[in-house]
């Protein structure tokens, strides 16, 4: 069962969101909880590759969906056994384990067939003719194990057999008629009966009741090449027994085969189980590996995945699957929105400027020292998301954590801000479409359906240039989405404002929030630098006009 707690930001992830995910999994860690997991949603942007590069910290697991897993069950153990085991080793297995099924594999491990106590019981109800072994490519080594046996003499381990089963209950001149070449012959302690046996040429005598063999049949069996075991069962056990020796590769199921993988979604899992029958099913691994077995009833006890949110709470933001997942925590600084939980959860929601100033807190409240590259990571979201504390967002907390987190990175934050936005805002063989989602984020305003994309630049001017790219871009996104409104915003690092572009059905919204109207779908809003501060609460009020 998968036990992991899963870390994740927002959407279309900026640095805050995939830098505080990085740090709190640190945290959580060095509090000693040891399954969880930082992941992201989007492609890691430029910005944030730079800062993650700078202090040697990997990009957290891409992971789009916490939708309930085939990992996140109870999976039952289970023995794997391969084709080459017989029927009766394969229901001595199966009895000894709670599962009525064995996965089947092969040299490698591989998943290639599966039985299960019905089907060998089915099987050891047939009506076998007398040439089944023949037919099902049993070994002497099958025999020789079923009925545990001794091997007098054998002419190959590996050797199988042409002929019928033959039980000689009769007379040896009756016996003889019966007896051809190649065939397995059953028999009691008569010399006389073997001696016939071996003269009609059988390929293996065998030889019940735990019986000796004079030196006299054993010689004449090897002259014949023929094969001679002795087993303590009687005769009719012996004969009982025999078509037990049968490989499983002859009755396993292999063509309607039907197994899950570790990964496969518990809905696509319902919907394959409610078209077959069977009762229970392998799970595989990535590499078709046998995991163990699921059934019906492990649906009904399935688990939910465990999610910690940062730097969102609005539904729209959050990961797809999240009605299937359970949200332990949300740590954020944006406004409480609309994410719901089942049950009463932590939920730290401070008026800071960035969700990093929020874990640097928490580490020094527990008394837990970020190393190097943890304290790097926090500096560089806290600089990203407070443009180098000039944003109005930025408060005295950011600035005192920034501060303390600084000189444990060793940087000097004025100019790690400088080459970090440089290499951020580089908009250089980009597409409109990958600039547009570098951060883009869906919000709920009265029933309207807005989308707002921001990035920070040293180079509006590029923007500008493909003005008539962006419009399209949205205006396709409005007709494909239904979107009420979408902003573009590229605001300039160093002149602290932003081109905005602006496009949907209610664009009076902006005119209604900023006290501006836009000409040819472009305003510039001067001093507005903050989505969360300077535009998401006057849209939302403008919404509530």
């Amino acid at each position: 069962m998968n036990n992991n707690i899963y870390i994740t930001g927002h959407k279309n992830p900026d640095s805050d969101s995939i830098c505080a995910a990085i740090a709190y999994a640190n945290l959580k860690q060095k509090l000693g909880m040891k399954d969880v997991i930082a992941i992201r949603q989007g492609k890691v942007s430029s910005e944030t590759q730079y800062v993650l590069d700078y202090f040697n910290v990997e990009a957290p697991k891409l992971m789009t969906t916490v939708k309930s897993q085939v990992e996140d069950l109870n999976i039952d153990p289970v023995i794997s056994v391969s084709s080459d085991v017989t029927l009766k080793t394969a229901w001595e297995i199966i009895k000894k384990q709670e599962n009525t099924s064995l996965p089947i594999v092969d040299d490698n491990d591989s998943l290639i067939g599966v039985t299960s106590l019905s089907n060998l019981a089915s099987h050891s109800m047939d009506a076998w003719d007398n040439k089944i072994l023949s037919r099902s490519n049993t070994k002497i080594r099958h025999i020789v194990e079923t009925l545990s046996a001794k091997a007098l003499y054998i002419k190959d381990t590996e050797e199988t057999f042409e002929g019928k089963i033959v039980v000689t209950a009769m007379k040896p001149e009756s016996a003889e008629k019966l007896i051809d070449e190649k065939d397995i012959v059953i028999c009691g302690d008569r010399e006389d009966a073997q001696s016939i046996i071996l003269n009609s040429k059988a390929a293996l005598l065998i030889v019940t009741g735990n019986h000796a063999v004079s030196e006299d049949i054993l010689n004449k069996a090897k002259e014949i090449s023929c094969s001679v075991i002795v087993t303590p069962h009687d005769t009719y056990t012996t004969s009982r027994l025999i078509t037990q020796s049968i490989p499983l590769s002859y009755v396993m199921t292999k063509g309607s085969l039907v197994s899950f993988s570790i990964t496969d979604f518990l809905d696509e899992v319902q919907e394959t189980m409610i078209e077959n029958k069977f009762r229970s099913y392998p799970v595989v691994d990535e590499n078709n590996k046998v995991l163990g077995t699921i059934s019906r009833y492990h649906l009904l006890s399935k688990n939910k995945k465990k999610v910690i949110l940062v730097d969102h709470n609005e539904r729209s933001q959050t990961i797809d699957g999240i009605q299937d997942a359970e949200i332990l925590e949300i740590i954020d600084h944006h406004r409480v929105a609309n994410v719901e939980t089942a049950n009463p959860i932590y939920f730290r929601n401070e008026t800071v400027g960035s969700t990093s100033t929020i874990i640097g807190s928490m580490y020094f409240e527990n008394g837990v020292r970020p190393s190097k590259s943890i304290a790097g990571i926090l500096c560089g979201a806290i600089i990203s998301d407070t443009l180098m504390l000039k944003s109005p967002t930025t408060t005295p907390v950011d600035k005192l954590i920034l501060s303390r987190l600084a000189e444990i990175a060793e940087i000097t934050p004025d100019l790690f801000a400088k080459d970090m936005f440089k290499a951020g805002s580089s908009l250089d063989g980009k597409t409109a479409d990958e600039i547009f989602h570098t951060d883009f984020k869906n919000f709920n305003l009265n029933s309207l359906k807005i989308g707002i994309s921001q990035i920070n630049t040293l180079d509006v001017d590029s923007v500008r240039a493909k003005k008539g790219e962006f419009l399209d871009l949205m205006n396709s996104k409005i007709d494909s989405a239904n979107y009420d409104l979408l902003i573009f915003l590229a605001t300039d690092i160093l002149e602290g404002g932003s081109e905005t572009l602006v496009a949907g059905s209610r664009v009076d919204l902006v005119t209604k929030a900023f006290g501006v109207t836009p000409e040819d779908n472009t305003v510039y809003l001067k001093g507005v630098v903050s989505r969360k501060k300077q535009v998401v609460p006057p849209l939302t009020t403008a919404a509530e006009m």
